[in-house]
């Protein structure tokens, strides 16, 4: 096992997870630009892409990290599903008998993915996922990748390990076992599909468009118990393209779907480069 991934499981990730959460809340004025300005050096952010670009109008880190792109920033490909974040791609492909591929070697249960719901779970055997990393320097808005109505949204306490390439070969179950809020939704030509934002080290929270709590945040707290919203008489209809979600730090999208329903862009390759809007693939 690497170093850094045997350092995970001995580090307070709860507690480092808690107090970076606070400081990117923080308004530190000059300290929180100073902050900003190095981290869009070191991670080489593309601040010309942003509604603001003005770095010294950020009045917190959170502010900053969940900027808005600018109007046409990322066109949309005309594709039955488009690519809902920027990042790269972890892994993608077949589910197979409950089984998802992480990484060689390593693979994890779409019950457990999924909070252990089996229904939910059995909905997508013999279908298909996406497994999509956001890095820090990655803009941090979550899209939706065709129209859906929202129909449920399960919160599901876990660990922190970070979701970084490195630990994703080292640490089995990795997307099964972190923090994540499962949500699920239903489309008139694609079935069901869910999409899960999985939470990682310093991941202060996790936030959707929906949610009722101040700016949407699911978490914090953190109470340890799993916890399932219904919205099945809420009529919350998303389209493609709409934002549903956000990280307050960076973190993975996995998204399931039903079978032969989905036909991958035959360009994408684990490890490779994608933006919001790009082609996802289309329909079988």
């Amino acid at each position: 096992m690497k170093l850094a991934v045997l350092l995970q499981y001995l580090m307070p990730k709860q507690a480092i997870t808690s107090l970076a959460g606070k400081l990117a809340h923080y308004q530190g004025g000059d300290l929180t630009t100073s902050v900003i300005t190095w981290f869009v050096k070191r991670y080489q952010v593309n601040m010309a892409e942003a509604a603001n670009p003005d770095v010294t109008s950020y009045k917190t880190f959170n502010e900053f990290f969940t900027r808005p792109l600018k109007t046409g920033a990322r066109p949309m490909a005309q594709a039955d599903f488009i690519c809902p974040v920027d990042g790269a791609i972890s892994q993608f492909g077949a589910i197979e008998k409950d089984q998802i591929f992480q990484a060689k070697g390593h693979s994890y249960s779409t019950t457990a993915l999924v909070g252990g719901d089996k229904a939910l779970a059995d909905k997508f055997e013999s279908g298909h996922f996406a497994c999509l990393y956001l890095s820090p320097k990655d803009y941090h808005r979550i899209h939706m990748p065709c129209d859906g109505t929202l129909k449920s949204m399960t919160y599901v306490p876990g660990a922190l390990f970070s979701v970084n390439p490195t630990t994703a070969q080292g640490v089995p179950g990795l997307f099964a076992r972190n923090e994540r809020v499962v949500c699920e939704f239903t489309s008139a030509h694609h079935g069901s599909f869910v999409m899960v934002l999985v939470g990682a080290t310093i991941v202060g929270s996790m936030a959707t468009v929906w949610c009722d709590t101040a700016n949407g945040i699911i978490n914090p707290p953190r109470t340890g118990k799993t916890k399932v919203w219904k919205y099945d008489n809420k009529n919350i209809n998303l389209k493609q393209g709409d934002e549903m979600g956000r990280f307050l730090l960076g973190s993975t999208v996995v998204m399931l779907f039903e079978k032969d329903v989905l036909q991958f862009n035959t360009d994408w390759q684990p490890a490779r480069a994608i933006r919001l809007g790009e082609l996802m693939g289309n329909k079988k």
